[in-house]
């Protein structure tokens, strides 16, 4: 590997040669510990390079980089696997907000844009193997549940000029925003300038291209308004509707 390789390298790891050392070290040392021990450990070690408000669960396997433009609330949890890359822009997730196995939030911003990061409210769900791109910036709001394998992406290439390679004509990076309690079904897409309004759910397999307006349901390929969530389905209004009381005497 050549100097300017390696220098390429450790600057996309970590805000400096020294804490790129000191990150290696407390993860090497701590990060393969397993069960009930090393969530633990890293609950309180981990505080020498990361922001942790209150205590949080990070199990074996984590990776971490730029830990120090993260942020994470009381009661996070990070299952085996999760991958957060939080390269200038940060990362923040809030309290008892969970991120499960092999999920990856990364905020990829290697061209110094002002609007990149990921932030995610509190009591919220990032499911397995979930991917956030935070280029543009990705704002998750509160008891938002993203189901396992959705992807969001916070930029998108420009290909208007069919004489030139895509790489070449830039990139647009307007953001994404999931509102408030919202459910995000599995293997959904959700792609830059996008915001998803409050209460809305995105059905399972969908690609949102446009906005989706409050209390909606949307699907399809791509997707479209199929429902209003304040208005009756099939005779029963939302405000009206009572489980089944079958089997009870």
């Amino acid at each position: 590997m050549t100097e300017s390789a390696f220098g390429l390298y450790l600057s996309r790891q970590a805000t400096s040669p020294w804490r790129y050392v000191w990150e290696q070290l407390l993860t090497g040392l701590l990060g393969w510990i397993p069960s009930v021990v090393g969530v633990g450990l890293r609950a309180f070690v981990y505080r020498l390079m990361m922001q942790l408000d209150g205590i949080v669960a990070i199990e074996n396997g984590v990776r971490l980089r730029f830990a120090d433009n993260m942020r994470l609330g009381k009661g996070v949890y990070l299952d085996q696997g999760v991958y957060l890359h939080a390269c200038p822009g940060g990362i923040e997730i809030g309290a008892n907000t969970y991120v499960m196995h092999n999920a990856e939030l990364h905020v990829y911003n290697f061209r110094g844009l002002a609007q990149s990061g990921i932030c995610i409210g509190h009591d919220s769900l990032i499911g397995e193997s979930c991917i956030v791109r935070g280029t543009g910036g990705v704002t998750i709001g509160d008891r938002v549940y993203l189901s396992p394998m959705v992807h969001i992406y916070s930029n998108n290439h420009i290909v208007d000029d069919p004489d030139s390679c895509f790489i070449d004509q830039g990139l647009t990076c307007e953001g994404v925003t999931i509102e408030d309690e919202c459910w995000i079904g599995a293997m959904s897409v959700i792609l830059d300038g996008v915001t998803v309004g409050y209460r809305s759910v995105v059905a399972a397999g969908s690609v949102v291209t446009r906005d989706v307006p409050p209390h909606s349901v949307v699907a399809g390929v791509p997707a479209r308004v199929i429902r209003d969530l304040r208005q009756p389905k099939d005779g029963i209004g939302s405000d009206s509707y009572q489980p089944s009381k079958k089997g009870k005497v």
